[in-house]
């Protein structure tokens, strides 16, 4: 089943303790580009949650947002350097005595000393924590991919569509050639007739033109190739894995027969439907990009 590289995922786990909210986003890329913000907690999780990000996903810019609520306690404790309290008041009594200064000092002035009081990070159980993102990390995974999958149908059933209408358009061009040969043939005989008049045609060498020509016109291999191609697709289409890179090649080998066939035409017709041809593919093309 294809998947869309559009997608969205939410999940929160709350608990008596804390909230923890997930949220993903995506859009096209060539290959698998997650960006991830987190709080400076979940730093060392890093590792593990693109680990099982990948497991989810493999094409696609992602953004990957967490958010961490504490409900019971601060990340920071307040530590009190009692030693080095001791040692600042005790150079400031003696600068005192030396310089026969006031002694002013308050509990609010050796406070500010630095490293006095200062801000400490408090230790985090790295196992505890990941249990607590692991669950509403799958949960938002799971409904990224489940909008992923939807898209992806949705891919699915216009692709089918356009890979059947461009098959028919190829068929047009199959029913066209033979015709283009036959009023070629007739045009050159009116031309030689009037040119002769009277005079006995040499069908033999009416013949051999018309053959020049249908050789230089033929396009039966173009047309037998991107009948090979739009079947290949839409074997590709029920696949799973690596549907967008591998549609993506042959829609480039698909425009490159078109082309060829526009080059070759000398009929109106024909070269309608090449261009028509063309302007389909480019269309495919776009929607391809949106695949995984």
């Amino acid at each position: 089943m294809i998947k869309s590289m559009t997608g969205f995922g939410h999940a929160e786990k709350v608990t008596s303790q804390c909230k923890i909210t997930v949220e993903l986003k995506s859009v096209n890329h060539r290959y698998l580009d997650l960006n991830i913000k987190m709080p400076r907690r979940f730093n060392m999780l890093e590792g593990q949650v693109r680990n099982l990000l990948k497991q989810y996903m493999q094409r696609g810019k992602v953004d990957v947002f967490i958010t961490y609520e504490d409900y019971i306690s601060s990340d920071y404790t307040l530590k009190y350097n009692k030693d080095l309290a001791a040692e600042y008041l005790r150079y400031l009594n003696q600068m005192a005595e030396e310089f026969h200064l006031e002694n002013d000092i308050r509990v609010t002035a050796l406070s500010r000393y630095p490293e006095v009081l200062s801000m400490e990070e408090q230790s985090v159980d790295e196992e505890e924590l990941w249990k607590l993102l692991s669950d509403p990390l799958k949960e938002a995974c799971t409904k990224f991919v489940e909008t992923r999958t939807r898209e992806g149908n949705h891919l699915k059933k216009d692709l089918l569509a356009k890979l059947e209408g461009l098959d028919q358009k190829v068929s047009l061009v199959e029913e066209r050639s033979p015709q283009v040969v036959l009023a070629y043939r007739e045009k050159l005989e009116r031309k030689v007739y009037e040119l002769l008049e009277d005079s006995q045609i040499d069908d033999n060498r009416i013949a051999a033109e018309v053959i020049l020509f249908s050789d230089k016109i033929c396009n039966d291999e173009e047309t037998v190739r991107l009948h090979s191609h739009i079947h290949g697709m839409q074997k590709i289409l029920q696949e799973s894995e690596g549907v967008g890179r591998k549609m993506d090649f042959m829609a480039q080998e698909m425009n490159r027969e078109a082309n060829t066939i526009l080059s070759k035409s000398n009929d109106l017709e024909v070269s309608n439907i090449a261009i028509d041809l063309k302007t389909e593919i480019e269309k495919i093309r776009e929607q391809i990009q949106n695949i995984e």
